[in-house]
């Protein structure tokens, strides 16, 4: 039976987790980006051929890149929004040349994904992402102090918020802060207040229409391009999967993902099927989605998570939690050899053991990771068995 393709997200070679780490995981493939070419330009041959050669020279590949990232500009449809979509169809033929078939990237505005704390205890003593409802009210109203922040919540949220608030010291407010505003992925900066007031007065009057409406003229324009190309391009679902800060949110939804698939019907346009970001809205079904669109999913992001009271949730052990994992890869195995093409997958984010005591990237510790990986990598190989032998 055809099988996933194990990959690991590497950072570059400012990640704290070196390539020759990765390779003693077992995996082939590499799913990483050009983090020191600012957003917006192009992607040259020559580097893309660079960060190839020091991959192969470990053994490995470069599978997927992730992310190419979509300029605020295109979000926002203003500034220079057709010269970046030029550069991004550029950065997508030259990733083409250098036989790179799967892009990864989000639509979210400003911030590619939040949490409100990167060091939740578990009871084993591993640590974990978490985000919380009431410390991000209380980070966004009285931290951020945002305008008009206070209209987004309820009176009984915002004294809710504003108590928690008061148990936290100083020192504890200041990494609340840090911990929202972390920044891009492979970004060492987080942003400033004032950076980011002034991100979401860029955004004022965006709505979720609006901004929906951008998503699909990027892909109108794009799309096509990666089709002809044989590109898959795969978006990644907002995380958390809805408002953060009053911004609009397009790829939340079981209906935001079909509205993006049959806006632009080309098989390029497709998804990075994140159990994690879906899973942590409740009214996702992670089965149908697949049941739905199966054909369109390009890559796999494995993890899971616990949800709690209200928009609270915690990420989990890779195979316990509230998602389904052994019927998501299940469902997952059977597409792949429906189409007879395997899918490229990470085990998404891990656990932080005290062996390692930090990681440079919140999520990405290698034995967390490679402790994800080896439990999806024997939940895949015990459903395969189970197939082979239901077809005797």
């Amino acid at each position: 039976m055809i099988r996933m393709q194990q990959t690991m997200r590497w950072y570059g070679p400012n990640d704290g987790v070196s390539l020759r780490d990765i390779r003693e995981c077992g995996v082939a493939g590499i799913v990483t980006a050009l983090h020191q070419i600012p957003v917006g330009e192009v992607w040259q041959v020559q580097d893309i051929q660079e960060r190839q050669q020091v991959i192969r020279e470990e053994g490995m590949e470069w599978m997927v890149v992730e992310s190419l990232p979509v300029h605020e500009d295109i979000k926002r449809r203003g500034g220079n929004f057709e010269q970046y979509i030029q550069n991004y169809k550029k950065s997508l033929k030259n990733l083409d040349e250098c036989g790179i078939k799967v892009v990864a990237y989000n639509f979210m505005p400003i911030l590619d994904w939040v949490r409100t704390d990167h060091a939740h205890v578990n009871p084993d003593g591993t640590k974990a992402l978490l985000f919380d409802e009431v410390a991000f009210i209380f980070f966004d109203v009285y931290l951020l102090k945002r305008t008009g922040a206070e209209d987004d919540y309820t009176k009984d949220q915002l004294i809710e918020a504003k108590t928690y608030g008061n148990s936290l010291d100083e020192s504890e407010k200041e990494k609340l802060f840090k911990n929202v505003l972390l920044g891009l992925p492979g970004s060492d900066e987080s942003f400033t207040p004032e950076k980011i007031l002034d991100l979401l007065n860029a955004y004022q009057g965006i709505d979720d229409d609006a901004l929906r409406k951008n998503l699909v003229h990027f892909l109108s324009e794009v799309a096509p391009v990666a089709e002809e190309l044989g590109i898959k391009l795969a978006i990644h679902p907002d995380d958390p999967p809805f408002s953060v800060l009053g911004l609009p949110r397009v790829v939340s939804t079981e209906k935001d993902l079909a509205d993006i698939l049959s806006a632009v019907p080309l098989d390029a346009n497709g998804l990075c099927y994140c159990t994690g970001s879906l899973g942590a809205q409740p009214n996702n079904d992670l089965l149908r989605i697949i049941d739905r669109h199966g054909d369109r999913i390009h890559f796999l992001h494995l993890r899971n998570v616990k949800r709690e009271d209200g928009k609270r949730f915690r990420e989990s052990e890779h195979l316990n939690g509230d998602n389904p994992m052994e019927e998501i890869i299940e469902k997952l195995l059977l597409v792949m050899n429906k189409n007879n093409s395997p899918l490229p997958m990470r085990p998404d984010h891990g656990f932080l053991h005290s062996f390692e005591a930090k990681e440079k990237y919140p999520g990405y510790s290698l034995i967390g990771r490679l402790k994800g990986l080896a439990e999806l990598r024997g939940l895949e190989l015990g459903i395969v068995h189970k197939l082979k032998q239901t077809k005797q």
